[in-house]
C-alpha cells in the first residue's frame, strides 16, 4: 500500500528522469564544441583545432540517420546526429573564415578541384557544404538501394559507429606532431570524456543497438591518451619558435 501511494511521485520523477536524460543526448554532444568556438572566436587562431574532427564526426552523424532508415533507434539519438551535424557546419564555417583571414596571398583551393593533397583544407565554406552534400546524396542512394539487406544495415551501423568512435584520432595525432596542445581546448576534451562515458550508460541503459555501445567505449578509450597529452605536455613544455607576424594578421596565439 505504501508503495502504490508513492506511484503518484514515482511515475513524474521517473518521466522527468527520462525526459532529461533523451536532453542530455541530444544536446549533450554539442556542449563540448563551444568553449572551443569561443576561444577561436576570441583569438583568431584556429590552428589548435583540427577540422578532421568535424568530418569525422559528419560523416558518423550522416551514416548513423541513414542507419535509422534500416534499423530504427531511439528518437533522441536521432535528432543529436542532426544537430551535430549543424554544429560541426558552424564549426567548420568558423575555422574556415578564421584560416582564410590569417592566409595571406594563399592559393585558393576548391572542392571543385579533386586535389587530394588538398583534401578538406579549402578556401571557402561553400566547398566544405558541396563535399557533404555530394557524400550525403552518394550514401544515400547506396543505402536506397541496399536497405531490404540486413548485412548491408548491420554493417552501415557498424561503419557510423567506428566513424564516430575515432572522433579523437585526428586531435591526438595532431597533438603528437606538434607535441603540444597549446590552442586545444582542455574543456572540450574533458566535456568529452565525461559526454563519452555518460552516453555509454545510456546505451547499455536503454538497450540500444549493439553498435552504439561499442562506440562509446572505444571514444573514452580514445579521449583518456588526449588527456594524458595535456597533462605530459603541460609539464614538459616545447620551447616556442620565434616567427614574425604580418601586422596586418589578426592571428593571435
Amino acid at each position: 500500500m505504501e508503495a502504490e501511494g508513492l506511484d503518484w511521485l514515482l511515475v513524474p520523477l521517473h518521466q522527468l528522469v527520462s525526459w532529461g536524460a533523451a536532453a542530455a543526448m541530444v544536446f549533450g554532444g554539442v556542449v563540448p564544441y563551444i568553449p572551443q568556438y569561443r576561444d577561436i572566436r576570441r583569438t583568431q587562431n584556429a590552428d589548435g583545432f583540427s577540422t578532421y574532427v568535424c568530418l569525422v564526426l559528419l560523416v558518423a552523424n550522416i551514416l548513423r540517420i541513414l542507419f535509422w532508415f534500416g534499423r530504427r533507434f531511439e528518437s533522441p539519438l536521432l535528432w543529436q546526429s542532426a544537430i551535430m551535424i549543424l554544429t560541426m557546419l558552424l564549426m567548420l564555417k568558423l575555422c574556415t573564415e578564421v584560416r582564410v583571414a590569417n592566409e595571406l596571398n594563399a592559393r585558393r583551393r576548391c572542392f571543385a578541384d579533386f586535389d587530394p593533397h588538398h583534401f578538406w583544407q579549402w578556401s571557402s565554406f561553400a566547398d566544405y557544404v558541396q563535399c557533404v552534400v555530394a557524400f550525403t546524396g552518394v550514401a544515400g542512394y547506396i543505402t536506397y538501394l541496399s536497405i531490404d539487406s540486413t548485412l548491408f544495415v548491420e554493417t552501415l551501423g557498424f561503419l557510423a559507429v567506428l566513424t564516430e568512435a575515432m572522433l579523437g584520432v585526428p586531435q591526438l595525432y595532431r597533438n603528437h606532431r606538434h607535441q603540444s596542445t597549446e590552442g586545444m581546448s582542455i574543456k572540450m576534451v574533458l566535456m568529452w570524456t565525461s559526454g563519452d562515458a555518460f552516453k555509454t550508460a545510456y546505451f547499455l541503459l536503454k538497450g540500444a543497438p549493439l553498435q552504439f555501445s561499442v562506440c562509446g567505449l572505444l571514444q573514452v578509450l580514445v579521449d583518456l591518451p588526449i588527456l594524458g597529452q595535456a597533462y605530459a605536455f603541460a609539464r614538459h613544455p616545447q620551447k616556442p619558435v620565434p616567427h614574425t607576424v604580418h601586422p596586418a594578421s589578426t592571428k593571435a596565439l
